[in-house]
């Protein structure tokens, strides 16, 4: 069955960007403007893993997560989470809401690729990135 991924980000072209990428190697994708849409989006359907910018409108990335992780059906969905924003601090506190992992914008797309990968094989461990 195809894995189906939600991602969640505020600049339009990323988010297509990946959904071209993801579609192309065989995966459903829906999109997301914000945490708060990425929430509604993600409460409405059933996805294997999310991608998700932290710092966002209406509601950021690691207040997405935190309200993820209180849903039974994503307490143990993988979130990756991408960013431009290279701050300690900011990658910590998603870790510490639930993100299995997080990349730095710009990234490579085969990269991407590989980290989704891992992530959707990997039991719910730490799937290394960075």
């Amino acid at each position: 069955m195809t894995k189906r991924i939600l991602v969640v980000d505020d600049s339009p072209a990323i988010r297509s960007g990946i959904k071209m990428l993801l579609k192309q190697s065989g995966y459903t994708v829906e999109i997301a403007g914000d945490g708060e849409q990425g929430l509604q989006v993600a409460k409405e359907g059933r996805f294997d893993l999310i991608l998700s910018d932290i710092m966002m409108p209406h509601m950021n990335g690691i207040e997405m997560i935190h309200a993820l992780r209180k849903l039974p059906s994503y307490s143990a969905v993988p979130i990756l989470v991408l960013t431009t924003e290279s701050e300690n601090e900011l990658v910590r506190r998603a870790l510490e809401a639930g993100a299995r992992t997080w990349m730095i914008k710009p990234f490579a797309p085969d990269m991407l690729l590989q980290t989704v990968e891992a992530a959707l094989e990997a039991p719910r461990g730490d799937v290394a990135a960075g």
